[in-house]
């Protein structure tokens, strides 16, 4: 594999002065995308290299699992795998409709994670839900209803519980028989005109927050442990 670098360019077109990055350093580019003016080079970097070669999780770390139940959207299933590889998430159940990682859209988004993440493809999500309750998980539910507490209230101790975060469908949320299973519902407080997040952006804030609250129950001394 050649060495690759990020080269960022600058339009010379004082009316345009668009900035913009490039990897294609074997074939430089000349003008401007937008108004077709000249360009110069600004800097030059090292690209990243070896993305996916992440350092493997630690056994003793608490597990941390999810459930997407009837989410619909290839690409927001490709963005919740890429999310869950970086914050530690071991295994996605991809229930009802969900598209699987065999669907290109995921691919699109995913960008590899799903080769790092285990997955398991569920037709009932209300029977799955059921079985891993009995099997000893602690369900939470990322859904806004009354009955939700914030996410960010969420301060007791959750050490030591192998926990299942379920996100649900773009439009109808959570199967409300699975909402009856959960242990908790949590919900991200909005302060805009809509009422709830992009399912995927919403399942990266809330996995990140219960990650860190559990590695922070084990004891860690930071204020910041490392996932």
């Amino acid at each position: 594999m050649g060495h690759k670098q990020i080269i960022y360019y600058e339009c010379e077109n004082r009316e345009c002065n668009l900035r913009f990055p490039d990897f294609r350093d074997d074939m430089p580019r000349e003008r401007c995308p937008v108004c077709r003016g000249r360009i110069r080079v600004v800097l030059t970097i090292d690209a990243p290299h070896n993305e996916n070669q992440a350092p493997v999780l630690s056994s003793t770390k608490p597990k941390l699992e999810a459930m997407l139940d009837n989410v619909r959207s290839g690409l927001n299933v490709g963005s919740i795998f890429r999310s869950a590889d970086g914050i530690g998430v071991s295994n996605l159940y991809l229930c009802g409709i969900t598209p699987s990682p065999e669907n290109s859209a995921v691919r699109k988004t995913s960008l590899g994670a799903e080769e790092n993440v285990n997955w398991e493809q569920v037709h009932n999500g209300v029977v799955k839900a059921g079985a891993l309750k009995m099997a000893g998980y602690s369900i939470w539910g990322l859904e806004s209803v009354p009955s939700a507490i914030s996410l960010f209230e969420i301060d007791e101790e959750i050490k030591g519980e192998a926990l299942i975060l379920v996100v649900g469908n773009e439009v109808c949320g959570i199967d409300p028989d699975i909402l009856a299973l959960c242990d908790q519902i949590v919900s991200i407080p909005m302060v805009g005109i809509k009422r709830s997040l992009n399912v995927a952006t919403a399942f990266g804030i809330a996995a990140s927050y219960l990650r860190y609250r559990q590695i922070l129950s084990q004891g860690s001394e930071s204020k910041l442990p490392n996932i």
